[in-house]
């Protein structure tokens, strides 16, 4: 095994180990103690977070901070990783922004020219917009850190209506349009309620899970899966060419969507907590969607007219 080929098996070794000796990898890579000294000098070097403990419970250990073995990837995989990058350009803010940044700047220099020159043609001719919603998410990096502990978290909440303070568990974190969510178990209303990250003004305290066994989703994917489905109301919608457009786009309506040689119909079923924003995206398409079912829709719709006009009227 020649050095560099050692070094990288070291580094392989080290990361899995975090605590070791001399006398351990000299004897795992059958090479002399002086020699794993060099070794571990030259890791040191180009940046291997280590530090060395001397006396009988001494040895060699690994920074919190690690630093990974290299991996070799292909030109074609180093280009999908910037093209996947490119969908996050646009977030104002990321759980490790700072690193993503370091992280990409170091993965691009280490690439020769004509890849980077190719990378920067993809970065310039292709893009995953995302609107700018003009609210920043400072506390988004802990409030990430609270749900990768598996914990309960305290919260003063900024709603829609007022300010209150919410003792939630988080299931985990999804971006959609520009901004981020945080679906959680609300010890409050005891239910599974939508948390708008940046609208998390404070975390209070982070404290153990209840006592009482609650059955939520075991994976953020999980609750996307089931989020939109239900069997509360039962729609039936009957749309233009230009209505089938409208509802394409969204990832709600778009499930229950057939698209027909004229127009298009929705037929499907949801639940109660979706009834509203329905009504709402139903008011914004106009006389290019016709609700067939159910009537509480149409009432819903027909309210929501009505309290536009008084407004505007007055």
């Amino acid at each position: 095994m020649s050095k560099a080929e050692r070094l990288v098996e070291m580094m392989i070794t080290i990361n899995a180990k975090r605590n070791f000796t001399l006398g351990e990898l000299a004897k795992e890579f059958t090479v002399s103690k002086r020699t794993i000294l060099r070794d571990l000098q030259a890791l040191e070097n180009i940046g291997f977070p280590l530090y060395s403990e001397v006396g009988a419970a001494g040895g060699y250990h690994v920074l919190k901070e690690r630093t990974l073995p290299p991996i070799v990837f292909s030109e074609s995989e180093a280009k999908a990783i910037f093209f996947a990058c490119q969908s996050l350009k646009f977030y104002r803010d990321l759980p490790f922004e700072q690193e993503t940044v370091s992280a990409l700047k170091k993965f691009l220099n280490c690439l020769p020219t004509d890849v980077q020159h190719s990378i920067t043609q993809i970065q310039s001719k292709i893009v995953f917009w995302t609107p700018d919603r003009h609210c920043s998410t400072p506390l988004l990096k802990e409030l990430f850190n609270v749900i990768m502990s598996g914990q309960a978290i305290t919260i003063q909440y900024s709603s829609k209506y007022n300010d209150s303070t919410r003792t939630i568990i988080p299931i985990g974190l999804y971006a959609m349009n520009g901004l981020w969510y945080c679906p959680s178990y609300c010890l409050k209303s005891k239910s599974v309620r939508e948390f708008r990250a940046d609208r998390v003004i404070k975390i209070i305290s982070v404290d153990g899970l209840p006592a009482e066994r609650l059955y939520l989703p075991d994976t953020i994917h999980d609750y996307l899966d089931n989020i939109e489905m239900g069997t509360d109301y039962h729609i039936i919608i009957q749309l233009t060419d230009i209505g089938v457009k409208a509802c394409e786009t969204e990832f709600l309506l778009a499930r229950g969507l057939e698209v027909l040689e004229t127009g298009g119909r929705i037929d499907m079923y949801i639940p109660q907590a979706t009834l509203d924003w329905v009504a709402g995206y139903l008011l914004f398409l106009g006389k290019d969607a016709t609700i067939l079912e159910p009537a509480e829709l149409k009432e819903l719709v027909k309210s929501k007219v009505l309290e536009l006009y008084t407004h505007c009227c007055k």
